[in-house]
């Protein structure tokens, strides 16, 4: 137990080391997210009432993005660690930690309560499409769910002393008890209360997701209590470091809300597809975009601190290049194999066939962004660490206030040209099956991000890297792989068609399994004759023992 432990503490050797290693544990709790999801998708499956239970979410991941993450942890552990003795507590960090505490827990009670009165007016904007009778429903959801941004919140305060004495271990656990809290929600909960036993499911994974930080934080003497003599400019100094971070989060939820509130107009069950398909393509994102910004994220604040203007160019010409490396191949599967990855995860009990075919599809649309996703959260980690917050800021507003004007002129097109809504269809394979609108909202989000990408990315040129193309030799090295890998897929999805046959779940897993494996097996091939410089890294990583490098956590809110 205590070699499993010291995996934990040990600082990690490279970028490509710690990715790799927090890419892992991203993975399993990703994994654990999908079973969650599957459970779903099962015993409820796309419908009237899912539709309530995610517009639900909204406000109350609103309330947490916005308060909870100006105490976020990557904020707070700089101003204790200050504070503190080497490793020694001291009184003043206790203060700071008490002080945060103290003022985030009045705040967000009384946000909540407040938002627990206005929820009737709120719901008429969030889901405006609802009968009155949904409304109410997404009322009553989202009150009981007020309790989650509270109990997340203080999980993240009481994360902050995990992390700080680096128990990464426990701290990684928490997504994981999350899901495990609303998967109980879903099989034991929800046959006894319908849908509010599914909601009750995510108040009890937060609860669980607050239990293993608080039982953590006790080991270290440094638990958060109530102060009543405030520093309040030390509060204000830690508000306003946050806030650029804060507002840019907030930009992107506000945005979803806007697409859930188009997507209620739309046929029942659709945005319990937009939410299904969006799940899945954060899966790859997580693992791989997430992954690779928050390894990178340390060593760029180093570089630039310490005036290594070139070091700190040459770290992210190399993470850009590896979250090219990885992004491109990974968007080609998940278009050529969409129904097969969602049929498996997801295609079981109350979840139909036209649920698949429109879930596929939306993912399809979606995975054309999640190269631009990931390079966005690395691009913007660039400027995070030169302390220019402004353009990161400002790029995000514009790209999200972008993309709720295209879910709404995307929409008209689709209803009014005809032309276009049956190219759409036609080349996602969609044809004659009812909801295929709710395709224009992926759409939408995934030219926001793209755009967003593209801005990022000409602004780091000319800001950092003196107008060099730092990805270009990568970018169609791997797009070329990705297309030997796409050609491979398909052509395997045709010949073990029917070899497995289609009306199984495991012949519908070695269908996809086995054709992703050769196309991949391809796509590794193309880039060893190009002599792809990503390839031969990897293979040295993998040849370290990258497992017993430390562990990086993203912060809780981004995931």
């Amino acid at each position: 137990m205590q070699r499993i432990l010291r995996i934990f503490s040990k600082e990690y050797g490279n970028i490509n080391q710690a990715a790799l290693l927090l890419g892992c544990f991203t993975f399993l709790s990703q994994v654990l997210a999908l079973f969650r999801d599957r459970f779903i998708a099962h015993f409820i499956g796309p419908s009237a009432g899912l539709d309530a239970y995610y517009a639900a979410f909204r406000v109350p991941d609103l309330i947490f993005i916005s308060i909870a993450s100006l105490a976020s942890i990557t904020v707070l552990i700089p101003f204790i660690v200050e504070k503190m003795n080497g490793e020694k507590v001291t009184d003043e960090a206790r203060k700071v930690l008490n002080d945060v505490f103290t003022v985030f827990f009045i705040t967000m009670v009384v946000v909540s309560f407040v938002a627990f009165l206005i929820m009737p007016y709120l719901a008429s904007f969030i889901a405006p499409g609802f009968t009155p009778i949904m409304q109410a429903k997404v009322v009553l959801f989202s009150r009981i769910m007020l309790l989650s941004p509270i109990l997340m919140g203080l999980s993240n305060l009481f994360g902050t002393v995990t992390q700080l004495f680096r128990k990464f271990f426990i701290y990684s656990l928490s997504p994981i008890f999350y899901n495990i809290g609303i998967i109980i929600g879903i099989t034991f909960l929800y046959p006894i209360f319908g849908i509010n036993g599914l909601v009750l499911g995510v108040v009890l994974g937060a609860l669980m997701h607050l239990s293993i930080q608080v039982f953590a934080s006790f080991g270290c003497g440094f638990t958060p209590r109530f102060s009543f003599n405030i520093n309040f400019k030390e509060i204000k100094k830690i508000a306003l470091t946050s806030l650029p971070r804060t507002l840019g989060l907030s930009f992107n939820n506000i945005a979803l809300i806007s697409i859930i509130a188009f997507a209620s107009y739309l046929s029942s069950g659709s945005i319990s597809i937009f939410n299904f398909s969006f799940n899945l393509q954060s899966v790859p994102l997580n693992i791989i975009g997430i992954s690779y910004a928050v390894a990178a994220f340390p060593t760029l604040v180093k570089s630039f601190s310490g005036e290594k203007k070139d070091e700190f160019r040459n770290h992210l010409k190399s993470t850009a290049r590896q979250i090219v490396f990885w992004s491109l191949p990974v968007i080609f599967l998940f278009i050529v194999l969409r129904a097969q990855i969602v049929r498996v995860i997801l295609g079981s009990g109350s979840f139909s066939w036209e649920n698949t075919r429109l879930v596929a599809a939306s993912v399809a649309v979606f995975s054309i962004s999640i190269l631009a996703q990931g390079m966005t959260a690395l691009l913007s980690r660039a400027y995070y660490a030169t302390g220019n917050t402004k353009r990161p800021l400002t790029v995000n507003l514009f790209c999200s206030i972008l993309i709720i004007i295209l879910s709404f002129v995307f929409l008209r097109i689709f209803e009014n040209v005809a032309v276009f809504r049956y190219f759409i269809e036609s080349l996602l394979k969609v044809e004659n099956i009812s909801g295929t609108e709710v395709l224009m909202l992926p759409l939408a989000y995934s030219v926001g991000t793209i755009l967003n990408f593209i801005l990022h990315w000409y602004f780091v040129r000319r800001d950092f890297m003196e107008h060099e193309s730092f990805i270009t030799k990568t970018f169609f090295q791997s797009l070329g792989a990705s297309f030997f890998i796409g050609v491979v897929a398909y052509i395997g999805l045709n010949i073990f068609s029917p070899i497995f046959g289609t009306t199984t779940g495991w012949g519908v897993f070695l269908q996809g399994f086995i054709s992703g494996i050769l196309g991949i097996g391809v796509g590794v091939l193309v880039l060893y004759l190009l002599k792809n410089e990503e390839i031969k890294d990897l293979v040295k990583t993998l040849k370290t023992k990258f497992w017993r490098t430390g562990v990086l956590v993203a912060p809780q809110e981004e995931l």
